[in-house]
């Protein structure tokens, strides 16, 4: 394996989308890890362009319930096609992964599967649960899909108490035909808007991807459309196209404007903004929830 490595220098792509690639030993040792507990992360399946820096911090974004998504969303790399059932024996197998990488701060997601009467809640609920017999003192947020709006399903998961609750929003309403066309962008914002009535105190957090057309009135009117959710934590990154196949770029964006945007959301009620090109929904994710721990602590002094 190379030590340094280059990504996101293709023809086209501005200078900012050129980073090396921390690899070496922490980096093996996590891929061992996971291929030996049969485990599927985010970071690979979707083609993160942080995976590298992840794994050789020892950390990574475990992916339940199969590599493969019973969506098609064009702008993700996640493989889409038939699934088998999901395998009971998982959520064991990510809380054992995650305690011998001696994580503080677990984040799960997981394919979208329209197949299963529940969308997959119960295997979240199960991973959580597991997760938590391992590992007490950790901080767990998932990353969840819609569930095609069943609210009995969105329950069971914040039933079982995550520390946050992450819905990604990613892009504009009007995009939604061409970037998420089996999604539906009211259907995703009263999701988020639920779990505040099911649980007021619990985290919630969205993230959007620029670079889609999006124009900036559109984005405005979206964060507000979020922190009226109640809302209070945001990433923003660049899309990246992961083929030829998928959504082309329409815009790269770049870093100073990302960091306006931090400032903007802020302004627009969110706490923990973090936002930068190659920012992610996991990217330094215990990083953001600390720094709104640290925040509310603050306010209830």
């Amino acid at each position: 394996m190379l030590e340094h490595q280059e990504t996101g220098l293709h023809f086209g792509k501005p200078q900012w989308l050129r980073r090396k690639l921390p690899t070496g030993p922490q980096y093996e040792q996590v891929i061992s890890l996971l291929r030996d507990g049969d485990i599927h992360t985010v970071c690979q399946e979707a083609k993160c362009p942080n995976q590298w820096e992840c794994f050789s911090c020892k950390t990574a974004t475990f992916l339940i319930m199969g590599p493969r998504c019973t969506r098609n969303c064009r702008f993700c790399a996640v493989d889409y096609g038939p699934i088998g059932p999901p395998d009971p024996g998982e959520p064991a197998r990510v809380a054992d992964a995650a305690f011998k990488l001696g994580l503080s701060y677990v984040v799960v997601t997981s394919v979208t599967r329209d197949d299963l009467d529940d969308g997959g809640a119960v295997f979240f609920a199960e991973t959580i649960r597991h997760v938590r017999d391992r590992l007490p003192d950790a901080k767990i947020e998932v990353l969840i899909p819609d569930f095609q709006g069943n609210k009995d399903a969105l329950k069971k998961v914040v039933e079982a108490r995550p520390n946050v609750l992450n819905h990604n929003i990613e892009t504009v309403p009007s995009l939604y035909p061409s970037v998420r066309p089996g999604a539906d962008y009211r259907c995703s914002l009263e999701l988020l808007r639920q779990v505040k009535e099911y649980d007021p105190s619990l985290i919630t957090k969205s993230g959007l991807m620029l670079g889609f057309g999006e124009t900036s009135a559109e984005l405005l009117k979206t964060l507000q459309d979020l922190v009226d959710t109640g809302c209070s934590m945001l990433t923003l990154g660049q899309y990246l196209q992961p083929s030829s196949r998928h959504l082309a770029v329409e815009r790269f964006v770049p870093p100073e404007e990302f960091d306006k945007w931090r400032e903007t959301a802020l302004k627009t009620g969110f706490t923990q903004v973090a936002s930068g090109p190659f920012v992610r929904s996991s990217y330094h994710a215990g990083n953001l929830y600390l720094n709104a721990e640290t925040d509310k602590s603050m306010v209830e002094r």
